[in-house]
């Protein structure tokens, strides 16, 4: 299975029984939507939902951290996915959270595919949803990496002071270069000192469905990245970070996150800043 499938693909493997289909649908309350309720009302058949808040490490005031091993290995195995399944996972939120499912499972060195475009891309098609909330038996899943491709702020300042790692910084241009203040409390506005941007719609065609990998190249290129060197991305909370990691590993290459990304780092009063 490849890291990206089509929906046409999906449809056809649908009754596959090694296969498991997770809805990583994750929502600010802010925008006004539920995303547990919108599952309820309508997603991919056999799929199950996966709170990305449920897989996020609960000891930390940093939001959507990586959770301690046995924390991830629960909650994925609570929704029936077990060791030597195929697991497809999709969302329908604006900042394409399937891709921080994926990079959760990679941490954890097993391997999922992106559901290209998503659930708006198969509802669009006409293709069957499915209602409620489907049972799920609990199954052991073994975990064979603990936490890899993870940058702390330590070693993302000691990457950039040795000019060893490229910084990319998956937000918006405005949140970037500070000319639009950061939306969480206690977090300055601008962006790593020696970073660059690259927002991360800039990675998707209008159907939301990822750029082709020629595209993909070019994007990272115009936005200064030479992904023959070592890359680590960031973004605001680690959530968007992963689409630049995951359009990486598209193109071959194997970037890690600053997890605690700009809320950490903006968040520090000893730490450098930099706008415009």
């Amino acid at each position: 299975m490849d890291a990206l499938v089509s929906t046409a693909w999906l449809a056809d493997a649908l009754d596959a029984p090694d296969l498991r289909i997770l809805d990583c649908t994750y929502l600010d309350p802010a925008l006004g939507r539920d995303a547990t309720a919108e599952h309820r009302a309508g997603h991919i058949p056999g799929a199950r939902y996966l709170d990305l808040a449920r897989i996020s490490d609960p000891d930390t005031v940093l939001p959507t951290m990586l959770p301690p091993p046995a924390l991830f290995a629960a909650e994925v195995g609570a929704l029936g996915v077990g060791d030597g399944d195929r697991v497809v996972l999709y969302d329908e939120s604006p900042w394409r959270t399937a891709a921080r499912a994926w990079f959760s499972f990679r941490s954890f060195g097993l391997r999922a595919a992106i559901l290209d475009g998503g659930l708006a891309k198969w509802r669009a098609e006409g293709r069957p949803l499915a209602t409620g909330i489907g049972p799920a038996t609990q199954r052991p899943l073994t975990l064979r990496t603990a936490r890899s491709g993870v940058r702390d702020l330590a070693a993302v300042r000691a990457g950039l002071a040795s000019g060893g790692e490229q910084l990319v910084d998956a937000r918006s241009a405005p949140r970037f270069t500070g000319t639009e203040p950061d939306p969480r409390p206690g977090v300055a506005a601008g962006h790593i000192p020696g970073s660059v941007n690259l927002p991360y719609p800039r990675l998707f065609a209008p159907d939301g469905t990822y750029l082709p990998r020629p595209e993909l190249a070019r994007a990272f290129a115009a936005a200064g990245v030479d992904l023959d060197r070592p890359v680590v991305a960031t973004c605001g909370s680690g959530v968007t970070a992963a689409t630049i990691a995951f359009a990486a590993h598209l193109l071959g290459r194997d970037v890690p996150v600053y997890d605690g990304s700009w809320t950490e780092w903006g968040g520090d009063p000893a730490t450098p800043k930099a706008r415009a």
